[in-house]
C-alpha cells in the first residue's frame, strides 16, 4: 500500500492523532514552563541552588524515555495521558530552567541598579525589567524543549499515550505486511510536521513579543 494511498483513506484519523500529539506536547510545555520559570527565578542569584537545579533537571534528560514511562506506570499513573504528560514535563525542565537562569543573569546590572535607585522593589524589577529582557532567551529554551518533547511524545504509545506514535508502533509491528511501511512513515513524517508547526508558532510568538520585551527594557 503506497503512502499516499494510505493517507487518502485515513487522513481524518491521522489529523486526529496529530492534534492529540500537539496537544500533549503543548500541555507538557506549558506546565514545564511554569515549573522551570519558578525554579530559575528562585535560584538564579544563588550559585549553589542554581547548580542543584541544573544538575537534577539535567539528570532527568539522561533517563531513557521508555524506562521512565514504565516507571511512571508502575508508580500508579496508569496508562494514557498521565504518564506521558508527567514524563514530558520532566524532560522539559532543563532547557527552560537553564535558559531562564542564563537570560536573567545576562541582564545588564546597570539597568537593575538604576531601577533600584528609582525605588523599584525586587519583584517589581523582576516583573517589569528582568523577565522582559530575558524573555527572548527563555523563549529559545521553550523552543528547544518543545522540539525535544515532540519526539519523546511519540514513544508514549507504549503506554497507550496519545499521538502519532500509535501509527509508528503499529507500522513497525506490521512491517512484513504491505500496510506496515506506510503506517510507520505516516507517523514519522507526521511527528516531523507537528514539530515544525509548533516551532513555527513559537517563532511567531518570539517575533510578536520581542518588541514588547525591548520596549519594557527601554522603559526601565
Amino acid at each position: 500500500m503506497a503512502l499516499w494511498t494510505y493517507l487518502s483513506r485515513n487522513w481524518a484519523e491521522v489529523l486526529l492523532l496529530a492534534r492529540d500529539h500537539a496537544a500533549v506536547v503543548l500541555v507538557a510545555v506549558a506546565l514545564g514552563t511554569v515549573i522551570a520559570l519558578g525554579l530559575g527565578v528562585a535560584t538564579y542569584r544563588r550559585p549553589r541552588a542554581r547548580a542543584i537545579v541544573l544538575g537534577v533537571t539535567g539528570t532527568m534528560l539522561t533517563v531513557p524515555s521508555l524506562a521512565l514511562y514504565g516507571l511512571l506506570v508502575s508508580a500508579g499513573l496508569g496508562l494514557g495521558w498521565p504518564p506521558v504528560v508527567v514524563a514530558l514535563v520532566l524532560y522539559s525542565l532543563l532547557p527552560i530552567a537553564r535558559n531562564t537562569i542564563t537570560g536573567l543573569l545576562g541582564v545588564d546590572p546597570a539597568i537593575t541598579e538604576s531601577a533600584q535607585g528609582m525605588g523599584m522593589g525586587r519583584w517589581r524589577r523582576l516583573a517589569r525589567i528582568e523577565l522582559p529582557l530575558a524573555w527572548p532567551v527563555i523563549l529559545a529554551g521553550i523552543r528547544i524543549a518543545t522540539a525535544i518533547l515532540v519526539g519523546i511524545a511519540a514513544l508514549g504509545a507504549i503506554v497507550n499515550g496519545p499521538g502519532l506514535g500509535e501509527l509508528i508502533f503499529n507500522g513497525l509491528r506490521r512491517l512484513a505486511s504491505p500496510a506496515g511501511l506506510p503506517l510507520a512513515l505516516t507517523g514519522t513524517v507526521g511527528v516531523a510536521v507537528v514539530g515544525l508547526l509548533l516551532d513555527g508558532v513559537l517563532l511567531g510568538v518570539a517575533r510578536m513579543t520581542a518588541p514588547r520585551g525591548r520596549q519594557a527594557g527601554g522603559h526601565g
